[in-house]
Order: C-alpha cells, then sequence, then structure tokens
C-alpha cells in the first residue's frame, strides 16, 4: 500500500511540476501580450487627442471663415447699395453703359491679342482702330466722371468698399484652406488611431485567451499538489499505526520473555525458541 501511494506520489510531483512550468511559460506570453496591449491603448490615447487637437483648430479656422464670410457679404451688400446709386447718377447724367473698369478690361484683352496673336494688315487695323475707340470713350467718361464730383466720390467710395470687401474674401478663403487642412489631419489620425485601436483589441483577445490557459494550467498544478499532501497525510497515517503494531509486538514478546525468565530462575530448562525470545526482548 506505501509502495503505491509513493508511485502516485512520484507521478503527481513530475505531473505537478510540468503544470508549474506551463503556467510560468503561459503566464510570461500573457505579460508580453499585455504590455503589447498597453503600448498600443496608449498609442491610441495619444494619437486620439492629437485628432482631438486638429478638431479643435480645425473648428477655430471654420470660426473665422465664418467671420469674414459675414463681413465680406455686409462689405459686398454696402458696396452693391453704393453701385447702385452710382448707376443711377449716371442714369440721371447720361453716363450709362459700360463702366470705367470694363472699358479698361476690354482695352487690355485686345493689347495682348494684338501683341500675341498673328493678324492680316486688315485685322490689325480693325483691332488698333477698336483699341484707340474705347481708349478714347475711356478717357470721355473718365473726364465726365471726374467733373461730376459727387459721381466721382460715390464711385470712388464704393470701389473702396468692393475691395475692402475682396480683402475679407481673401481672409476667410485662407482660413478655409487652414480649416481644410486640419480636417484632413483629423481624419488621418482618427483612421490611425481605429488601426491601433483593433491591433490593440486582437492583442487583448490573445491576452485574454493565453491567460485562461494559464489559469487552467494553475488549477491543475494546485490539484495535484492537493493531492500529495493527501497522499503525504495518508502515508503518515500509516507509518504512525505501522509503528504502533510494532510497539505491541514487542510488549508482548517483553511479556513472553519475563515470564521464560522467571521460568529459567526457577530452575527450569530453557529450549532454543526460550533463549530467542529473551535475546530478542533484551533480557539476555
Amino acid at each position: 500500500m506505501q509502495k503505491e501511494l509513493k508511485d502516485k506520489r512520484k507521478d503527481l510531483r513530475d505531473t505537478s511540476e510540468e503544470h508549474k512550468n506551463k503556467r510560468n511559460e503561459l503566464n510570461a506570453q500573457a505579460s508580453t501580450l499585455a504590455s503589447k496591449r498597453n503600448e498600443l491603448n496608449k498609442k491610441t490615447k495619444d494619437l486620439i487627442n492629437e485628432a482631438q487637437e486638429y478638431k479643435k483648430l480645425r473648428d477655430e479656422n471654420n470660426e473665422k471663415v465664418q467671420e469674414f464670410k459675414d463681413l465680406r457679404d455686409k462689405t459686398n451688400e454696402k458696396a452693391n447699395e453704393l453701385f447702385g446709386k452710382v448707376d443711377e447718377l449716371r442714369s440721371a447724367n447720361n453716363l450709362t453703359g459700360p463702366s470705367l473698369k470694363e472699358i479698361r478690361k476690354d482695352i487690355d484683352r485686345l493689347e495682348f491679342s494684338q501683341q500675341t496673336e498673328v493678324l492680316t494688315p486688315s485685322k490689325e487695323k480693325e483691332l488698333v482702330n477698336k483699341i484707340s475707340e474705347l481708349r478714347k470713350l475711356y478717357d470721355t467718361k473718365k473726364k465726365q466722371i471726374e467733373s461730376n464730383t459727387e459721381l466721382n466720390d460715390l464711385l470712388t467710395e464704393a470701389q473702396e468698399i468692393r475691395e475692402e470687401a475682396s480683402g475679407y474674401h481673401t481672409t476667410l478663403s485662407e482660413y478655409a484652406q487652414k480649416a481644410q487642412e486640419y480636417h484632413d489631419k483629423m481624419i488621418t489620425t482618427f483612421k490611425e488611431a481605429d488601426k491601433i485601436r483593433a491591433e490593440s483589441d486582437t492583442a487583448h483577445k490573445e491576452f485574454v485567451q493565453i491567460q485562461e490557459k494559464a489559469d487552467e494550467e494553475h488549477k491543475a498544478f494546485i490539484a495535484a499538489q492537493k493531492e500529495i499532501r493527501d497522499i503525504d497525510k495518508e502515508l503518515r497515517k500509516l507509518k504512525k499505526k505501522d509503528g504502533g503494531k510494532k510497539g505491541a509486538d514487542m510488549e508482548e514478546v517483553r511479556k513472553d520473555a519475563e515470564d521464560i525468565f522467571d521460568k529459567f530462575k526457577s530452575g527450569e530448562k530453557l529450549t532454543t525458541e526460550n533463549l530467542m525470545t529473551l535475546q530478542k526482548s533484551g533480557l539476555l
């Protein structure tokens, strides 16, 4: 019985050691995966914070876009009102037709054609005459406008306000471009954060799986250790039981030996078995 228990105890110790080693190996893998997951989570958090900062900058620039859009629209509205008054004055002073700006634009266009295009003599003459007519018209209208102080002042004010509106438009365009750049960066960074988060989720799933296996190995190790302790307890009981039995046998031998010794003292002859009993008891 003791031999069987000892053999089983040996097998359990080997099994226990295997479970412990496997548990430690799995715990090491789980620790590595946990570190990887935590690192990825930190990177994800940093990317999200970065994307939020881009979002904040985008929104700030969009607010500026709206601010300058309102300024531009209000200024254009004021300029339109003044140009409306300019048209009324022109009409009242028989100055209708194309504006100085439109005439100047036509002159520049025709001069550019004259300088860059290959023209026949008749076409070039026609173009030169047209440019000359437009210049005369431009000079005439300019003198008429300049001679009309009210119209001249009104037109100058309207043009200045239009330029102011144009400046607001340029500024809002710059803010709009910045807002778009920050928006694109925000989208790119959020996508990168999603990608890293997916990697983190994968690492966490692997961590959970490995940790569950490690827990199973630990439970098996604990169960084997408990069984070893139970066997040790049983072996101690058997040893104690064997020790008690030997003690009872020796007491009986001693008692027999004392009886034999008493007979010996009375002069009785002892047998070989009697002598062995005395020797075993320690009385001889």
